[in-house]
């Protein structure tokens, strides 16, 4: 896997600021590419129920397909954790669902970071193809 791009984990890192985790204090910020080298970022929002709190990469992911994208080509996770943190299950799903078997950046505020194909992440995902 090739080094992450130093203007996704911008855009993520951008994103983490505006982070609203009151109630975990667990601040993520997220960016995915399309592939027409457009970047949409997202960070997480928790509230009162906490579930339904929404993930970083599923922000930015819904923000760019209500902008039309389609096409993506990798996304990034940053946080301020001890390691570099994956995305939870349903944000993996959602991810194979509209963006295939990409390449997912971790990285941390504090430099750390990892990087692997979303088919390694989320072996036997389950898609269109198994209705």
């Amino acid at each position: 896997m090739t080094a992450i791009p130093e203007d996704l984990v911008e855009a993520g890192t951008k994103a983490r600021e505006n982070a609203l985790a009151e109630f975990s204090k667990f601040k993520v910020g997220s960016a995915l590419r399309t592939s027409d080298g457009a970047i949409y970022a997202g960070c997480n929002v928790e509230n009162a129920t906490l579930g339904l709190t929404v993930c970083a990469e599923r922000v930015a992911l819904w923000k760019a397909l209500s902008e039309g994208a389609r096409e993506f080509t990798e996304i990034v996770v940053v946080t301020a954790a001890a390691r570099p943190t994956p995305p939870c299950g349903a944000c993996r799903q959602l991810l194979w669902e509209y963006c295939g078997d990409i390449p997912v950046h971790m990285a941390t505020t504090a430099g750390a970071s990892k990087s692997m194909p979303l088919g390694e992440l989320f072996p036997y995902a389950f898609d269109k193809d198994d209705l």
